[in-house]
């Protein structure tokens, strides 16, 4: 079966990577910026949107705060990168907020920022992907009537390349991210032109448009809910600023100088698109609304269900460029890319952290081992199995998937920053150099105030978004944990349970004696040699069993038996229900219930065949046999193969076949491994 998935798999993944190739798949910070900081790059195309929709609630004159809400994001942009640039430093080893909230604050601290983590990088694939779907469907009808299914075959797209390895990834993403960001930054720059220095009017297409307020005279307490919550929308603009802390061994050297850098970057570049697109919003009288084809009025009509709604960052566009310009289309387009590879934050995110929790035994040991690229191949799975689920359940509907964003990546902040000033007041303890004193008192003032700012914000978050869709988000934080702790129970008893005592015990006892028995169905060449390897063993006690089904297939055995004059003796068991595995189960626990120190050996011939549908037809019930035997204490299983013609000519194939890897070769890497020393030249 491996033979038969291993073309395919080759085409679509590439060939296996040796483990001393790791290196090559580390990135620079050219290739880092894109692959890491995809996500709050582009959650300036959704994020501004988000900010005008809720203050659409109490008509366009709430509009007015929307830069102060541009304002408190900025600060709150600029706080979380400085306090992360402490953390690169301090903790390079690519746990991020998890190893710093477990080693400060404690397991289960570090337990709830993981499950954080996890869901938010699994909605950061959801919302991402189909707020890139809502984005391309405005231009293409087939996607956008068929969203479900499109935002599924872009997570399985984007599956498939991360799977070929973060570096390969790496690189098809850079242009798409590079070329959205230039393109904003043109707007932004030709927008400021047009409005400030040459004095010309720009109108977005629903400027003429009137809101019909949904809660009319909001004032007191209902208007500052009303702006915390737009805030708090905002605030998407945040997500996956984490990444770059949890992905640091994924940097070239020096590893934590080139992420800080990398953070700041990100920070300077996504606040500064940010701002700009929401000034322009503002100056070019864009109008959003939650429920538009009602509350969206043109000359006093609601617009109805017919309008399609486009983002705040193509109306702005078109205001600026003109609509069907070259720079419109290459805004629009590097748009719909971008948010689409904004996934790949969590493609990196994701799998790395299920490493390190499977390391710690709080997930699988499966997802620690790399794959045929020398990527997490069981994390990017599990990912994306988890995001189409979410896109499923949510008919791929953006605006619905972001009241669920946001919390999972502010639970996290906030551990993370408690954590970092317990860090650093651990340091101070014991460090005497005074200038190493004011660089730590330093950072824990910059950590102090993320804590208190990120956790404020979290506050705000839950009370002004629980009920309209972050119990989800909060549900899917328990469920990560319930698991996670369960999965450590586990593997806690697993180990208890195996451990090798110090002095003797009774797995260290040698058996009494070894009754052996070789399980019969006919004499022909496998038994023969199954019989011979048996007596080699020299057993204290060597029987053939035989399960009588048919009496006179079991005559013929017997008679067979005779007439050789095998001197093995042959014990037939009856089984008159023509059961093959539970009288051979009862006579085996016979045997150690009346010498419980005795242990039984069974020998069972199996053909070894080489075309994967011979398999459905040959050892079947040796397969069921020695399932059940395994969980009869005190009785060892022995396969002996015979190999029949077909698996000759199946290792004559792979034979011709001298660079063939085989699938899962390569699991845990790097491995230092020696290189033959070069040969002398004969020069001196």
């Amino acid at each position: 079966m491996s033979k038969l998935t291993d073309v395919p798999k080759r085409i679509l993944i590439g060939r296996a990577l040796h483990s001393d190739r790791l290196g090559e798949t580390l990135l620079p910070k050219r290739i880092a910026l894109p692959v890491f900081a995809s996500d709050p790059l582009s959650s300036v195309a959704y994020a501004p949107g988000e900010v005008l929709l809720v203050l659409s609630i109490a008509g366009v004159s709430a509009y007015q705060y929307s830069p102060w809400i541009a304002l408190a994001v900025v600060v709150l942009m600029f706080t979380v990168v400085a306090s992360y640039r402490q953390n690169v430093h301090a903790y390079p080893s690519g746990g991020g907020d998890y190893e710093v909230a477990n080693t400060n604050l404690g397991p289960r601290a570090g337990l709830t920022a993981a499950s954080a983590l996890l869901v938010d990088y699994v909605l950061t694939v959801a919302v991402s992907i189909s707020s890139g779907v809502e984005n391309l469907g405005s231009a293409v009808h087939f996607v956008i009537e068929h969203k479900v299914l499109s935002a599924i075959v872009m997570i399985l797209l984007l599956t498939l390349m991360n799977l070929r390895g973060v570096k390969e990834s790496g690189k098809l993403f850079a242009i798409p991210t590079y070329v959205f960001v230039a393109a904003v930054f043109i707007m932004i720059g030709w927008g400021a032109w047009k409005g400030i220095v040459l004095g010309e009017t720009m109108s977005a297409p629903t400027a003429d448009f009137e809101i019909e307020p949904e809660q009319k005279g909001l004032a007191g307490f209902a208007m500052v809910f009303l702006l915390l919550r737009a805030f708090s929308s905002g605030c998407a603009a945040l997500t996956g600023v984490e990444a770059i802390s949890n992905g640091v061994p994924a940097f070239r050297k020096p590893k934590s100088k080139n992420a800080a850098s990398t953070l700041a970057l990100m920070g300077g570049l996504a606040v500064t698109m940010f701002c700009g697109i929401i000034g322009l919003a503002m100056a070019t009288d864009v109008r959003m609304a939650e429920n538009p084809a009602v509350d969206l009025l043109d000359n006093g009509v609601p617009v109805g269900p017919e309008y399609v709604q486009d983002p705040v960052i193509s109306q702005v566009g078109e205001a600026v460029f003109g609509g069907g310009s070259i720079l419109f289309i290459l805004l629009a387009t590097a748009t719909a890319l971008v948010l689409f590879l904004a996934a790949n934050t969590a493609y990196n995110g994701f799998p790395l952290l299920g490493s390190i929790l499977a390391q710690d035994r709080y997930l699988p040991r499966q997802l620690h081992t790399r794959g045929d690229r020398l990527a997490f191949s069981n994390g990017i799975v599990l990912l994306a199995g988890a995001a189409i689920l979410l896109v499923w359940i949510y008919d791929a509907d953006s605006t619905k998937l972001i009241q669920l964003y946001i919390v999972g990546v502010f639970v996290s902040f906030t551990l993370s920053q408690i954590g970092m000033v317990r860090h650093w007041n651990r340091h101070l303890r014991t460090e005497r150099d005074v200038a190493a004193r004011r660089r730590m008192h330093r950072s824990r003032a910059i950590n102090t105030f993320g804590a208190f700012f990120t956790g404020m914000v979290l506050v705000i978050v839950l009370a002004t978004k629980f009920t309209h869709g972050a119990w989800v988000a909060l549900l899917g934080m328990v469920i990560f944990y319930g698991t996670m702790t369960a999965i450590r129970k586990h593997y806690d008893r697993v180990s208890a349970e195996i451990a090798a005592a110090e002095g003797p015990s009774d797995d260290s006892v040698r058996p009494s004696r070894v009754h052996s028995i070789v399980l019969v169905s006919k004499v022909h060449k496998p038994t023969l040699r199954a019989l011979a390897f048996a007596k080699l063993t020299r057993s204290d006690t060597l029987e053939a069993v035989s399960i009588s089904v048919d009496p006179a297939e079991t005559k013929a055995l017997r008679e067979e038996w005779d007439r050789r004059g095998i001197n093995v003796p042959l014990k037939i068991l009856d089984s008159p229900y023509r059961e093959i595995t539970r009288p051979v189960i009862e006579y085996v626990k016979g045997l150690r219930s009346e010498n419980p120190r005795d242990a039984v050996s069974v020998y069972i011939p199996e053909y070894v065949v080489g075309r994967w549908w011979e398999h459905l037809l040959h050892n079947q019930s040796a397969l069921r046999l020695k399932g059940r035997l395994l969980f009869t204490p005190g009785v060892m299983v022995t396969s002996v193969p015979y190999q029949l013609e077909s698996s000759e000519l199946a290792k004559r194939r792979a034979k011709k076949r001298q660079d063939w890897n085989a699938p899962g070769s390569v699991r845990r890497g790097p491995v230092d491994t020696p290189r033959p020393p070069k040969a002398p030249t004969g020069k001196g």
